[in-house]
């Protein structure tokens, strides 16, 4: 079991998770290693008087990404016996 969730562990740091909020307008990239690897923002999304909602969309972003990442680990994990280790993503 051991060995299994060791290889378990190593495909999910290799795995990538992207989402997107605003409707697109900011888009990230995580590693299973919990790492943002891009942030991209659309053009139209920069308005010097919109600052904070462009704040608030990166966060988002961030945050959905992060969330899909450790959903995608604990599926992983609860697969070879591995259920209830939330919080390894």
């Amino acid at each position: 079991v051991q060995r299994r969730m060791e290889m378990a562990q190593a495909e999910i740091e290799e795995k990538e998770v992207q989402t997107t909020a605003g409707g697109g307008a900011v888009s990230c990239k995580v590693s299973g290693k919990r790492q943002l690897l891009s942030l991209t923002i659309d053009k139209d999304a920069v308005d010097p008087e919109e600052v904070e909602m462009l704040q608030d969309m990166i966060v988002a972003a961030v945050n959905d990404a992060l969330k899909k990442g450790e959903e995608t680990r604990e599926s992983e994990m609860s697969k070879i016996g591995g259920a209830g280790m939330g919080g390894m993503f």
